[in-house]
This record gives C-alpha cells, sequence and structure tokens, in this order.
C-alpha cells in the first residue's frame, strides 16, 4: 500500500481497537449487573463477548504496528443508560455490535481501494482479515437479534 493508504488503514484500524476495547468495558459492566434466574448463562455469554472483544482489539493492534502505525490508547465512546433490564443490554448490546461491523466494512473498502498506478487489490492482509471479523461480527448480530425475539416468533427483531 501507499503511504496515504497506508495511514488512513492505520486510522481505520485504531478506530476499530477503540471500538473493541469499549466493548470490553461495556461487556464486562453488563456482566455484572445481570440478576434473576437466568444469570449464570448470561453472565457467561456476555463475559465471552468480552473476551472476544479483547482478542479482536489485540489483532487490530497488531496490524496497526505491521503497518509501523502506533496503536491508539483511546477506548471507545462508553454511555451510561443506567438501564440494566436484560433486553435493555442487548439493544445496547445490538447497537454496539452495529457500530463495529460498520467499521470493520470501512476497513475492507479501504483495503480493497484501488489506483490508476496500480492494478488490484492494495491489501490482501487487510481485506482478509476485515471478510473474516466481518463474518463474525454479522453472526454475533444475529445471536443477539434471536435473543431479542419473544420465543416462538421467527420474524427478526427490530427495534
Amino acid at each position: 500500500m501507499n503511504d496515504m493508504n497506508n495511514q488512513i488503514a492505520v486510522e481505520s484500524l485504531n478506530r476499530i481497537m477503540e471500538l473493541e476495547l469499549a466493548g470490553v468495558v461495556k461487556y464486562t459492566h453488563y456482566s455484572l449487573m445481570v440478576y434473576g434466574y437466568n444469570r449464570i448463562p448470561i453472565v457467561d455469554w456476555l463475559k465471552g463477548n468480552a473476551t472476544e472483544s479483547l482478542s479482536h482489539a489485540h489483532r487490530a493492534g497488531e496490524l496497526v504496528t505491521l503497518l509501523g502505525g502506533h496503536p491508539s490508547l483511546k477506548i471507545g465512546p462508553l454511555l451510561e443508560t443506567e438501564k440494566h433490564d436484560i433486553g435493555d443490554i442487548l439493544r445496547e448490546s445490538l447497537e454496539h455490535e452495529t457500530i463495529a461491523l460498520a467499521a470493520y466494512y470501512d476497513l475492507l473498502k479501504i483495503a480493497t481501494r484501488t489506483h490508476p498506478e496500480t492494478s488490484g487489490v492494495q491489501s490482501v492482509l487487510l481485506e482478509e482479515y476485515a471478510r473474516e471479523l466481518i463474518v463474525q461480527e454479522e453472526m454475533h448480530l444475529d445471536e443477539v437479534n434471536k435473543m431479542l425475539r419473544k420465543p416462538g416468533e421467527i420474524s427478526p427483531f427490530s427495534s
């Protein structure tokens, strides 16, 4: 990739890293705020999401350094809504994951951008990484969407 695309990719990866680190904080917080009969499996699921977000942040940071950039020390937006009903938590999770998915799609656009002086994909590494994480995020969104449906409902949840 040329220097300009390299810098754009680093900025995109740093944004992803910040969003994923925010996910670590959010999912950890959510896991502490679940009460009721189904607490244990939901807490385990939320802790798993926190662990996955940390792994995603680490991978993004590794790519930042691979491209010669400096990993961000920032964390994405954290908003305490004071809503801790499991439905509220899942809707917030759906929103967070939707934003993260958009960031991975942005990276995919950067990775596949072409220029007149070159032909084809600018970075197969970044393209494959973005595609892999897009699949994971879309599957996660589907999982949350199914959790938000009432038992027996087939059609997707819409807020």
